[in-house]
């Protein structure tokens, strides 16, 4: 069973998620918008993974016997002045959302609620490979600098690396 305290920061993580989930689909509609296909694509991939962290929360704690919480959501940013910044942004956030993590798995541990640290240890995980990804990325972006050439093989590029997180991820 979980305490009202970890229900709660449980809860808050959910709609991190879902605002997360919400970013990723604002992104991929401007890159769509901009003739970034494979931008655009690899966003509503992140967009859909990041429901899946949400969902994964939510029967967790519905499985705990807590009440899941479903709330009204920030609305996500929907212009940017260049894909770089949409980028730099998307590192912003996922820096964020791993503060937020840690405070929860923190919260697990201070309780000792061993079961769901132990479930969170997934999400710390995760977010090394979220961070990760998008420091790559705009190094990349960096090394291209104003290249329109690059930009070009940068978004049919950043296609395959789409195909290749969605394979090796299992959010289950």
């Amino acid at each position: 069973m979980l305490s009202k305290n970890i229900e709660t920061a449980l809860n808050k993580q959910i709609r991190i998620e879902a605002e997360s989930s919400q970013t990723y689909l604002s992104m991929a509609c401007w890159a769509e918008a901009h003739g970034l296909e494979g931008i655009a694509e690899f966003m509503y991939t992140q967009s859909d993974e990041e429901r899946a962290h949400m969902l994964k929360l939510v029967r967790y704690v519905n499985e705990r016997g807590g009440a899941t919480t479903i709330t009204d959501l920030k609305a996500p940013k929907t212009s940017y002045a260049t894909f770089k910044e949409m980028f730099e942004e998307l590192y912003k956030h996922e820096l964020f959302v791993s503060e937020s993590i840690n405070e929860l798995v923190h919260i697990t541990f201070s309780e000792r609620d061993y079961a769901t640290h132990n479930f969170l240890q997934w999400y710390v995980a995760e977010q090394i490979e979220e961070e990760a990804t998008a420091k790559s990325i705009l190094d990349k972006i960096s090394l291209i600098g104003d290249d329109k050439g690059g930009l070009y093989l940068f978004d049919r590029d950043i296609q395959q690396l789409t195909v290749t997180s969605s394979i090796a991820i299992n959010p289950k």
